[in-house]
């Protein structure tokens, strides 16, 4: 991922948001989240770690190749971490961001429901 600088409106001090063009944490989210199958591999480690083969079928068989590149992305954005033996898990901060998501699956619940 590009890193890009900017200032802040307000401010005078320049940050550097990995992932972002703008310097918006948000947008640098975003953008991650918005990576095809990335919103499924989270999903699937939401209740537990799974081995690469495991997370693969649960994910309806993704590729190799891009699993590899999501599960690499979400390491280095410190959502995933990969324990000796045990598999790919959720870390803290990706448990919390995850967590997050639970109105908006309460609310797709009833909007599915509504919808048939």
């Amino acid at each position: 991922m590009a890193r890009s600088s900017t200032t802040s409106p307000g401010t005078s001090a320049t940050r550097t948001v990995r992932g972002s063009r703008t310097g918006r944490p948000v947008m640098a989210l975003l953008d991650l989240l918005g990576r095809r199958w990335t919103m499924r591999v989270l999903w699937e480690l939401r209740s537990g770690r799974q081995t690469f083969r495991a997370l693969q079928e649960a994910c309806d068989g993704i590729s190799p190749a891009v699993l590899n590149q999501r599960l690499r992305e979400l390491r280095d954005a410190r959502l995933v971490d990969l324990a000796d033996g045990a598999g790919y898990g959720l870390t803290s901060l990706g448990t919390e961001l995850l967590e997050k998501f639970s109105p908006i699956v309460g609310w797709a619940e009833k909007w599915a429901k509504r919808k048939s």
